[in-house]
């Protein structure tokens, strides 16, 4: 699918390196600032499958085609990740601000990314998220995969996400507060790794974790992003696939307490 260059209305009023979105998607005004509050569940009718079904009929159209993905994106209530100033937009095709400038992702580029991980006829069964955030994209994995790690490098989201995910019921997504460029050496290898931050190069740590015939997929570059997919396809060898344009926030090392 072709993608055009972003017109200066579409991204008026946002910074570039604030987004997990594909580069034609417009942008979230700055001067949104989420405090997250709870969201009361008859909130905005919200709750029912409405909205939801309506985002996966649009991701239809937008090409993706793996019937599980789109059944998990259906299945997770997006709204109940994002602050209750934001709950009207939850089910936009856009990239939302989570706080400390970082964002939940759009729903193309969750969909996308993991239907890049998944071949035409078996999910993988263990895989790892760099980059938990609000707990959004675990929960759809969470729906997916028979086991789900995810690690987030900030304390604070951190402890938002862990929050999320266990009102809502996904008590099996092991999380961990850490360095996510580290990966998780002590539950490796994976089948698949979901990297939801954009470094300059893949981290060679997570390479050396991914399975042979495993699939990561990944964001990269600095000014221009890519999403890049690469399958290990022996212990020494990797195969990689550049994919769209993209735009996300940069993969950092250490912990932000």
């Amino acid at each position: 699918m072709p993608v055009r260059k972003p017109l200066a209305k579409d991204m008026a009023g946002f910074k570039p390196a604030n987004s997990n979105t594909r580069v034609t998607i417009a942008g979230v005004p700055k001067s949104i600032t989420p405090q997250f509050k709870p969201i009361q569940s008859q909130n905005l009718g919200l709750t029912s499958e409405r909205s939801r079904q309506a985002m996966v009929d649009r991701l239809r159209l937008q090409g993706i085609s793996n019937e599980n993905v789109l059944s998990a994106m259906a299945s997770v209530p997006r709204h109940i990740f994002v602050d209750q100033g934001l709950a009207s937009r939850a089910y936009e095709d856009a990239a939302l601000p989570i706080g400390h400038s970082q964002t939940i992702s759009q729903p193309w580029v969750v969909a996308r990314m993991l239907s890049a991980i998944c071949d035409d006829n078996q999910a993988p069964q263990k895989v790892l998220e760099i980059g938990t955030g609000c707990g959004y994209q675990a929960a759809v994995m969470g729906q997916l995969f028979k086991q789900v790690f995810t690690i987030e490098r900030i304390r604070a989201l951190y402890d938002i996400s862990q929050a999320h995910l266990q009102r809502e019921g996904y008590r099996l997504v092991r999380t961990f507060f850490g360095d996510g460029m580290l990966g998780w050496s002590t539950h490796a290898p994976f089948d698949a790794i979901v990297v939801a931050a954009a470094g300059l190069a893949i981290p060679q740590a997570l390479l050396d974790q991914l399975a042979v015939n495993g699939r990561l997929i990944a964001p990269e570059g600095s000014s221009n992003q890519h999403l890049v997919l690469i399958e290990r396809t022996s212990p020494t060898q990797w195969k990689r696939e550049v994919l769209e344009a993209v735009r996300f926030v940069p993969l950092l090392s250490g912990v932000q307490r």
